[in-house]
């Protein structure tokens, strides 16, 4: 495992952590830890998707990652998860994504150890680049009627069940 590949499962372990703490208490969501996983899950999805995957194509002459369609299916479920104000449904729905999605990019074979492989001499480039990407600003939560329904629909249309 190279740098890349740390720096981002590293990443997932401090987003997992940070959900269990905003989900641990009774019922409730502790909004401090849930905003840091919310800001922190909308940068993690743009390194992804405005660098990682972008990079493998480039480093394929063209040709994308065969799980860059499903990546970005659930990438767009767990940003319509982060739009509405969170409840035990939405933050058992993320979970539910992530357990699916995190091994398609640690697992051998996975997205993280073929950008390491391929970026090979670019690695440290990458790396830096991943490192500096600044923080994405996050909308405040919509809780328009409606908006559960949207959110629901972005979850079916990435295969999951919505819990909420």
């Amino acid at each position: 495992m190279n740098g890349i590949y740390k720096y981002l499962s590293g990443d997932h372990e401090r987003l997992d952590e940070l959900l269990r703490l905003a989900a641990e208490g009774d019922g409730g969501i502790d909004m401090k830890p849930y905003s840091e996983f919310r800001q922190g899950l909308l940068r993690h999805i743009g390194l992804e998707e405005k660098i990682i995957l972008p990079a493998i194509a480039r480093l394929q002459n063209g040709r994308q990652v065969e799980i860059a369609a499903r990546l970005r299916l659930d990438h767009g479920a767990l940003v319509a998860l982060l739009v509405p104000p969170p409840d035990p449904g939405i933050i058992e729905t993320i979970r539910s994504i992530l357990k699916e999605h995190n091994p398609l990019e640690e697992n051998e074979g996975g997205l993280y150890e073929l950008i390491d492989r391929l970026a090979a001499d670019e690695a440290e480039s990458l790396l830096e680049k991943l490192e500096s990407a600044p923080v994405v600003p996050a909308l405040p939560h919509n809780d328009k009627p409606g908006i559960l329904d949207i959110t629901r629909r972005a979850v079916r249309r990435a295969g999951y069940k919505p819990l909420f």
